[in-house]
């Protein structure tokens, strides 16, 4: 099933920002290559790693590191992170034209491209608190019979939540959180 940029349904979105063009530029190469799950997942190591570790973060936001220090530090912490050859290759790219600050934004643009590939729709949810791989099960579930087909889900966590979920699939938004009741309850008892 070929799918170029011109013809890959629904992009509009993605395509309209910078992060985007740059996600599908990435994806046009993984599919090219059979390896849309393989490239996914070391985006998703490198989105672990942006988590965890400050000092990655920093190299990829700091304007003032130089270029060949960007290039060669994304590159190595590529190679500690066991990434595949596309994806490497990418990152160097983004250092090289000085956009690493996008990293973020292009791997959740390229998680979507996947997630439609797959005939998924994907569903970003914010918890209080990280869920156990049981509790994930369980809302993929939930979600695959409120909308009809397969949810992959990009988690993220929010203390400020307090405790609850909020689930965005497209322009729906689905808010449980402990915050927004109590936002809810304030606003009604002043009435």
């Amino acid at each position: 099933m070929e799918m170029s940029g011109g013809n890959l349904g629904g992009t509009g979105g993605i395509q309209a920002s910078l992060g985007g063009r740059y996600a599908l530029a990435l994806f046009e190469l993984a599919e090219q290559g059979r390896s849309i799950d393989t490239v996914e997942a070391s985006l998703l190591a490198v989105r672990d790693a942006l988590a965890q570790s400050a000092e990655f973060r920093d190299l990829t936001t700091s304007p003032v590191v130089a270029r060949g220090a960007a290039v060669k530090a994304v590159l190595a912490v590529a190679d500690q992170l066991g990434v595949d050859a596309t994806t490497r290759n990418f990152l160097g790219v983004l250092a090289e034209n000085r956009r690493l600050g996008q990293l973020s934004q292009i791997i959740r643009a390229f998680r979507q491209l996947a997630s439609r590939h797959r005939g998924e729709t994907t569903a970003e949810v914010t918890s209080a608190h990280p869920l156990t791989d049981d509790q994930v099960a369980a809302l993929k579930q939930q979600l695959r019979q409120r909308v009809g087909r397969d949810v992959s889900v990009d988690l993220s966590v929010d203390p400020a939540l307090l405790g609850g979920l909020v689930v965005r699939i497209g322009s729906q938004m689905i808010d449980s959180s402990i915050r927004t009741r109590l936002n809810a309850l304030a606003s009604a008892m002043k009435g």
